[in-house]
């Protein structure tokens, strides 16, 4: 199979930028995801709005269908902590096809087994130290629905950065085991764009919009892109999306900021449209940064290091570490995505430690490329025309007057 986006050594090499010619190409940038220690606190999804100046997508209320509110990746949140939230049945039936699951449990914090004054019940402290429930979910095992604590965060003290000023609680007598809870498994992960290594869109672009950066990822070209949406059918992840202001017109205008408002003396203000209206837009690794060295925002504003940013070799050796401490520690559902060159887009820049399969994260378990089989639908549609060529050929031989 031809790589239409890269060279045979490329491939080899997983090093995409050797097809876009640089001169000097520089070693492959890419995140490395960890969702075993996210906690939802979708400071990278702000971090990444704020530095890329992208407009508001949601009422800031709750989505009535979960606990996130931003719900997914698009145009306007190029960075997204999906809140994957499980009830009891997906619980049991996940149990009953042999995962072992894991849950990341509810924050908070709760008295250490025998740190109790009068009236505290050290046999349920001890209980919820261990992850233990009451009740039929309890029964089904240890953990809550029978799952598996918590990943360990190496050693973490969440109060030992407090102190012993009054007022502060003895992090000696805290237990900050993640706990688990008996309504629902929950996991979190922070998605972005793969910035694959045979992007799609970057193969259906025809207006050359899309380019592949001497770090090896893929970035929009806001004043090139004709708003076609052709690189929105071609990405396999549903990552890119056109920009929209709600109004179902050709892109001709382009204010200078996200929700900025015309002011003119003596005129009444006129809302403009959103900055880039109608244009292709996604994540670019913050391009402007890495230009300067600088680590992306959202990287550099995750607090428990959940996201990673360096070369992506770099990034695939700590992943491959991080799979092997959790399954030593009994994790075994704890997988790699986008580490893989031969799936179907050659691997991704940004990769990403699961703890259950790629369809509970909202991921496809085997991306594909649209543009990998049009090597094969060349031939066959060559075969077809010679076949069609043929039997006209003889029709005309073949039928002679009458």
């Amino acid at each position: 199979m031809v790589h239409l986006t890269q060279g045979p050594d490329a491939a080899v090499d997983g090093n995409p930028t050797a097809d876009a010619h640089y001169a000097h190409p520089q070693p492959r940038k890419g995140f490395f995801t960890d969702t075993s220690i996210c906690i939802g606190c979708k400071a990278c999804e702000v971090a990444c709005k704020e530095w890329n100046q992208n407009p508001v997508d949601s009422t800031f209320a709750l989505s009535n269908s979960s606990f996130d509110n931003s719900e997914g990746l698009g145009a306007d949140t190029w960075r997204h902590v999906a809140f994957v939230e499980q009830g009891r049945e997906q619980v049991e039936a996940a149990r009953a096809s042999g995962r072992a699951l894991v849950s990341l449990g509810m924050p908070g914090i709760r008295r250490a087994p025998g740190a109790g004054g009068p009236g505290h019940d050290d046999g349920r402290a001890a209980s919820a130290a261990g992850g233990g429930l009451s009740g039929a979910l309890g029964a089904a095992g240890s953990g809550a629905a029978g799952l598996a604590p918590a990943p360990e965060l190496g050693g973490l003290d969440v109060l030992s950065s407090l102190g012993d000023s009054p007022g502060r609680p003895d992090s000696s007598a805290v237990d900050t085991t993640p706990p688990d809870t008996p309504e629902f498994r929950w996991l979190m992960s922070s998605d972005v764009c793969k910035h694959c290594t045979n992007a799609g869109c970057l193969d259906v672009c025809p207006t050359g919009a899309l380019f592949r950066t001497e770090h090896g990822t893929v970035v929009v070209q806001d004043d090139v892109c004709n708003g076609c949406g052709t690189c929105v059918a071609g990405c396999p992840f549903g990552v890119i999306e056109r920009r929209s202001d709600g109004i179902a017109q050709p892109k001709t205008d382009r204010s200078p900021a996200p929700g900025a408002h015309a002011e003119k003396p003596g005129k009444a203000e006129k809302p403009k449209k959103n900055k880039n209206a109608g244009v292709a837009q996604k994540c670019t690794l913050c391009y402007d940064r890495m230009t300067d060295g600088q680590t992306p925002a959202c990287a550099q504003a995750c607090p428990t290091t959940s996201i990673q940013y360096g070369e992506r070799e770099d990034m695939l050796a700590r992943s491959q570490e991080r799979v092997a401490q959790l399954h030593a520690q009994g994790r075994t559902e704890a997988r790699l995505y986008g580490a893989n060159p031969n799936d179907g887009v050659g691997g991704t820049g940004s990769v990403f430690l699961l703890l259950d399969e790629p369809e509970v994260y909202g991921l496809p378990p085997d991306p594909r490329v649209p543009t990998r089989d049009l090597p094969r639908m060349y031939a066959r549609a060559g075969i077809a025309m010679a076949g069609m060529v043929a039997a006209a050929g003889l029709a005309f031989l073949g039928g002679g007057r009458r």
